[in-house]
């Protein structure tokens, strides 16, 4: 009888552990099953997301704001359209707000980073952000550094 509750308590502390463990890798991922509030809807142009995916963050001063819902390209500029999800609690963004794709660390997650402006009126659901720079792309800089050298000798 005892080494049947022993076991019990083993098997009941390995279900514990493979819940933590897929908890956590929920939330590590993005794909947490958190109830989402109540957001709202802009979107950017960018000439070169710079391997920007869906669910990445976008973050005000630091702070995580909203989430990318959806990447697309606009046929008519030949320029990557991205969607953004914005918490309702964030709804004084001046319409003059620029947006960045931005690196976590050096060759860390690509996020989009937001800087408002000084207008006084705020965006609505469906805006879009004028002011965009797009992701600097490491292979890029290396090569150009390479091609002016390469010239200058």
């Amino acid at each position: 009888m005892r080494m049947r509750n022993v076991e019990l308590m083993v098997g009941g502390f390995m279900v514990m552990g493979i819940v933590a463990l897929v908890l956590m890798a929920l939330r590590v991922s993005g794909l947490s099953m958190d109830a989402a509030g109540e957001t709202y809807t802009i979107k950017a142009r960018f000439e070169n997301l710079g391997g920007l995916t869906d669910r990445a963050k976008v973050s005000l001063a630091g702070v995580t704001i909203g989430r990318v819902t959806n990447i697309s390209l606009d046929q008519e500029w030949y320029a990557a359209v991205v969607e953004m999800e914005i918490d309702k609690s964030m709804s004084t963004l001046p319409i003059d707000t620029s947006a960045s794709i931005l690196t976590a660390g050096l060759l860390g997650e690509k996020y989009i980073g937001l800087s408002v402006g000084a207008e006084i009126d705020y965006m609505q659901d469906g805006d879009w952000v004028q002011d965009t720079q797009s992701a600097i792309v490491l292979e890029e800089l290396i090569s150009r550094f390479l091609f002016s050298k390469a010239e200058g000798e």
